[in-house]
């Protein structure tokens, strides 16, 4: 699944997966935000990896890996 990182300010920025299972998220923006970049990944945990490595904060860590690590596809998302 495709997500979307959105930069509003220097210190506020969101990740969310983009279409409608983003649209709440998207929806907090501020009105001058900027998307950014994007990546593919098929688990919340593949994208936060992407994510962190592309912010450069070092190795993703989970306290829930035997959910975050399930594809959207065994999640029923896909």
């Amino acid at each position: 699944m495709k997500h979307e990182l959105w930069i509003e300010n220097e210190d506020e920025q969101t990740f969310c997966l983009s279409g409608r299972r983003g649209e709440r998220a998207r929806k907090l923006l501020e009105p001058n935000a900027k998307l950014v970049w994007t990546c593919e990944a098929p688990s919340n945990f593949e994208a936060m990896t992407k994510y962190y490595e592309y912010m450069g904060w070092g190795e993703y860590t989970t306290d829930f890996p035997e959910h975050d690590k399930k594809t959207y596809a065994e999640l029923g998302w896909e």
